[in-house]
């Protein structure tokens, strides 16, 4: 089974987690959930810039100005997702007293962030015409 899968059912079951290994402090299991809380405050984010480029600039191009809010918003939708199973993951190592999980999306969703951002820089730079 995959670890998404994995992740997907430990999340949406609580109960499952429990199961698993001992109780960890519940400082730690706090400072996860503010994790996750924090995640899903980006995504919440990346969705609001998605929808404000496509609506508050209607003289850019369609094209870029779909690009540029479907980045955005599928970065949200990434994000929203990842939170939840990164959630469940960390929960589960520290119930296990496993290392906790590593991920390459935070680099990745920086590096999506910045080429939306140098977009927005290029289109500012050299205006909205059409």
């Amino acid at each position: 089974m995959s670890n998404f899968v994995q992740s997907l059912r430990l999340w949406c079951s609580p109960a499952r987690l429990r199961a698993e290994g001992d109780t960890p402090d519940y400082r730690f299991s706090l400072a996860n959930e503010r994790t996750f809380l924090a995640w899903l405050r980006t995504a919440l984010a990346l969705v609001g810039g998605g929808f404000a480029v496509d609506q508050f600039l209607p003289e850019l191009r369609w094209a870029a100005r779909a690009g540029l809010a479907l980045a955005l918003l599928g970065a949200g939708v990434l994000c929203a997702l990842r939170a939840g199973g990164h959630w469940a993951r960390c929960e589960l190592a520290m119930r296990r007293g496993e290392d906790l999980p590593v991920s390459r999306f935070p680099a990745l969703l920086g590096l999506v962030v910045a080429l939306v951002a140098l977009a927005m820089a290029a289109v500012v730079l050299f205006g909205w015409e059409r």
